[in-house]
């Protein structure tokens, strides 16, 4: 049992060591195109919450 621990720890190692993690400038260009998406999804949704609304309650009237 312990010597399979090891193993897997011993490729756990070896799996890292092949990671490549983003840049800095990756990150910060990843996270801004994150942002502006979010942001165009919530005005999107926000109008269309607001137009479905007055929809509802010009049929209800």
């Amino acid at each position: 049992m312990i010597e399979k621990i090891k193993e897997f720890l011993k490729e756990v190692r070896g799996e890292i060591k092949r990671i490549t993690f983003p840049s800095k400038e990756e990150t910060f260009n990843s996270t801004v195109v994150v942002i502006v998406i979010v942001v165009i999804v919530s005005v999107f949704l926000s109008v269309a919450d607001i137009g479905l609304t007055k929809a509802v309650k010009f049929i209800i009237k």
